[in-house]
């Protein structure tokens, strides 16, 4: 038997004031949430990042957009998560979509809940949503590496059976060293990808071409996501889809392929805009 390594007993509740418990979870996310907001915030006032134009946000629409956001982040992966993972039990028990609090989120709703959330918010305030989309995409990055993060500290959505020397044994399990593919995921969706985004954005100004930063976002986590599902045991519910290692992150993942490469390849026929006001 190889040896592995032991799972850190972490207390999933990083402290309590009175009644009230504070999760590490939502330590994670708040944390992803402002560094990625903070990092939004430079971009869209960086204007030698968008040359030759202009900068078609302003950091104060950057802070309104917060809201909308966070509604279609909530909205888009509830709605994913009933559609495509667990339909089943929700079409017997309607009423328990709405229970967010019991868990239950799709990466894939959440991503397309928060784009349409940014389509309608650019049209509202009349500038190019595909700009909105660049900033917002490499902003995510942080937040997906402290949520997978804090995924590692729940000990939940750990790996398939391995034998190599950092599997982890996690509780409820069962006996078997496991790949920590949570890590997997924060190291490449959220250290990897914002490497790469960085390097566009501040080293070949690809901000100045709309859609381009978003589309690679888009690619790259659809072949980071793939990838790691090689390594991550699938949804209870639904278990492998075909051949012992096709699951559903895979199928919702390959679209993702299409559209970034379609996303970055039509870029340079679009420029930054804004309408201007009556």
């Amino acid at each position: 038997m190889h040896a592995s390594l032991t799972f850190p007993s972490i207390n999933p509740v990083a402290f309590a004031l009175g009644p009230l418990e504070v999760h590490w979870y939502g330590i994670a996310y708040l944390v992803g949430i402002l560094l990625g907001w903070a990092f939004a915030r430079h971009l869209v006032s960086n204007a030698a990042l968008w040359k030759p134009h202009e900068p078609p946000i302003t950091r104060q629409e950057i802070d309104d957009f917060l809201t909308w956001a966070v509604v279609g982040i909530i909205v888009g992966g509830r709605l994913g998560y009933v559609l495509f993972y667990n339909p089943g039990f929700y079409m017997q028990s309607p009423l328990s979509a709405f229970a967010v609090w019991d868990g239950g989120m799709s990466f894939h709703g959440g991503a397309t809940g928060a784009i349409v959330a940014m389509v309608a918010y650019a049209r509202n305030r009349g500038f190019s949503p595909f700009s909105l989309l660049d900033v917002i995409a490499v902003s995510s990055c942080s937040g997906l590496f402290f949520g997978r993060i804090a995924n590692f500290v729940n000990a939940e959505l750990w790996g398939r059976p391995a034998d190599v020397p950092w599997a982890f044994i996690f509780p409820g399990a069962g006996p078997e060293p496991r790949h920590p593919s949570q890590l997997y995921e924060a190291g490449l969706e959220g250290i990897v990808l914002l490497v790469v985004l960085s390097v566009l954005i501040f080293g070949f100004k690809k901000l100045s071409q709309p859609g381009f930063i978003g589309g690679a976002w888009v690619l790259g986590y659809g072949f980071a996501r793939i990838f790691v599902e090689f390594f991550r045991m699938p949804d209870p519910q639904l278990g492998y889809l075909a051949f012992d290692w096709l699951t559903m992150g895979m199928i919702l993942s390959l679209p993702m392929l299409a559209i970034g490469a379609w996303g970055m390849l039509t870029a340079k026929n679009r420029e930054p805009w804004r309408r201007q006001a009556a």
